[in-house]
């Protein structure tokens, strides 16, 4: 009789092991599938931005600044982007955001940019992909709290160590650096910096300061 109690107890404890660690599996699953949605709108946001940069420029060159501002941010995005690593990635994008509302703020000075389609678009699309971006990393944040306290509670957390889970990371940003400035562009107000001759109506014809070709 008493190896048969044994035999049970050992039974259930296994059981419920195994109810652990596939719980386990199942939450640290769910945390990468989760992140896996804030990756791909985060490339969708680095892919715009280019373009989104040479449009301006055609009508702004001369502000050098805020362009290069814009694209080293992207870039040092894109790296922490590589790393995978929540903690780096968040200050990052935080700062790749300020850097876009900077070169929004110097689209405002240009009413000529009212007539351009491909800039409404691309700011659209941008203003889309933040959003989605927004839901994606609540998702993800609920994802990875849910994940780590399993990992903290027993007997969860006796598995947890021995089969290498390990707590993950949340991706905070500034909800002041999530919106994307919306430009409204006015009948008056100020037309930007005039060339010699006269103030610029379009984009710099060829000959002329603007985004190189190509």
């Amino acid at each position: 009789m008493a190896a048969w109690i044994v035999i049970v107890i050992v039974v259930v404890v296994l059981g419920l092991a195994v109810l652990a660690y596939n719980s386990l599996v199942r939450r640290r699953n769910r945390t990468q599938e989760a992140w896996s949605q804030i990756d791909v709108e985060l490339k969708r946001r680095h892919d715009l931005i280019p373009n989104l940069v040479e449009t301006v420029k055609g009508y702004a060159s001369h502000e050098r600044e805020t362009f290069e501002a814009v694209t080293n941010a992207r870039a040092a995005a894109v790296s922490a982007g590589a790393t995978g690593d929540p903690a780096n990635i968040a200050p990052a994008e935080n700062a790749l955001s300020a850097s876009l509302r900077s070169l929004f703020a110097v689209a405002e000075n240009y009413p000529q940019l009212r007539a351009v389609e491909t800039f409404q678009q691309l700011q659209e699309q941008l203003t889309a992909t933040e959003d989605k971006l927004e839901f994606a990393r609540r998702y993800y944040n609920t994802s990875a709290r849910d994940y780590n306290i399993a990992q903290q509670t027993f007997p969860r957390n006796l598995l947890a160590g021995a089969f290498g889970f390990h707590a993950v990371g949340f991706f905070e940003v500034d909800e002041s650096d999530r919106a994307v400035p919306k430009v409204q562009f006015g009948d008056s107000g100020p037309s930007g910096p005039s060339a010699a001759g006269g103030t610029q109506d379009g984009p710099p014809q060829p000959g002329h300061s603007g985004p190189p070709a190509g």
